[in-house]
């Protein structure tokens, strides 16, 4: 725990952690930091990101350069009588770069151990053909089968194959290494939407997890801002249909790599993926073999198009030299 810092102490009954950073449609962060607010959970560690993260650029305000900005990342904590389970909440502004995110959960994680936290939650994304305007389910995985039972029985379907990319997957495998149980719980988002934020799935993950862990606060604020989000997908669909087209159908697959690649020129690629995809293409020009990690994340953020250039230079053999 070498680059954790203390805040403060507080005393924790049978805590857990549910840890969080930007993902694909915002789902994790905004709802770990509605959590941390709705909670009133109060700051008692931070890590130091120096050795995880480096700065990429500079902001400028009224002509003037400021200093570099470092990716914050703090523990909070709050009680929660209901249950007899208090709540450790770790918020980051980013992920760390991809070479050095086992390590930075594991400090994570030997910090939690320190606290005599058992299980770990995290929130992600899971990408399916819905529309915008579906409430969508949640999907649990976890490393011991008693939790999934127990989320089925709440009506959370268990996610039976496939992978969790980045931190949301990989802490808890680090957790498992270290004798914790993990525990992700996935909201759907529409296939076209992987670039926008969704309040909708950060709400569906949050029920679950208060359901859970027998949490109470209110819900109404996001649901309000998922009310306006979906409003303002609908707008950006509207503009994006051919002019005339006035019959309003359902979104079928066909539409959904337009509308994606509409969307996604409306809005912006956050920057902890676009970090993630940089550190990625690194990795690549050292060892040909992770581009097919590479190829994954910029299909997964449907910005292929963009990089496609740069990632075909990978493939391209250095001329000889003469001796």
């Amino acid at each position: 725990m070498k680059s954790i810092k203390v805040l403060k102490k507080m005393r924790l009954k049978n805590p857990v952690l549910v840890a969080a950073w930007p993902g694909m449609g915002d789902v994790a962060l905004k709802a770990a930091m509605y959590l941390r607010d709705k909670l009133n959970a109060a700051p008692i560690a931070e890590l130091d990101p120096g050795e995880y993260f480096h700065p990429s650029g500079v902001s400028v305000d009224k002509s003037l350069i400021s200093l570099p900005h470092y990716p914050v990342g703090k523990f909070y904590a709050a009680k929660n009588s209901a249950s007899g389970s208090d709540l450790v909440i770790f918020v980051s502004e980013a992920q760390p770069f991809v070479e050095k995110s086992y390590f930075y959960a594991q400090e994570i994680i030997q910090f939690a151990a320190s606290l005599k936290i058992k299980t770990v939650y995290t929130f992600a994304a899971m990408p399916l053909p819905i529309e915008h305007t579906q409430m969508p389910q949640v999907h649990v995985a976890s490393t011991e089968k008693q939790t999934l039972k127990a989320f089925e029985r709440a009506g959370v379907r268990p996610m039976t194959s496939g992978q969790i990319s980045g931190l949301n997957g990989l802490i808890l495998g680090v957790a498992k290494e270290n004798g914790l149980e993990g525990v992700c719980l996935l909201g759907e988002i529409p296939l076209y939407t992987v670039q926008i934020e969704n309040p909708m799935a950060s709400m569906a993950v949050l029920k679950a997890l208060s359901e859970a862990l027998r949490l109470s606060f209110d819900l109404a604020d996001l649901r309000r801002h998922a009310d306006r989000i979906i409003e303002e997908i609908e707008h950006l669909i509207d503009y994006l249909k051919n002019p005339g087209e006035e019959e309003v159908k359902p979104i079928d697959e066909k539409d959904v790599d337009v509308f994606r690649k509409g969307l996604a020129g409306f809005s912006s690629l956050p920057e902890s993926a676009r970090d993630r995809i940089e550190s990625l293409f690194r990795l690549a020009r050292r060892d040909l073999s992770r581009a097919t990690d590479l190829k994954k994340e910029l299909d997964k953020w449907n910005v292929y198009d963009q990089y496609e250039d740069t990632f075909l230079d990978l493939f391209k053999k250095s001329p000889k030299k003469d001796n």
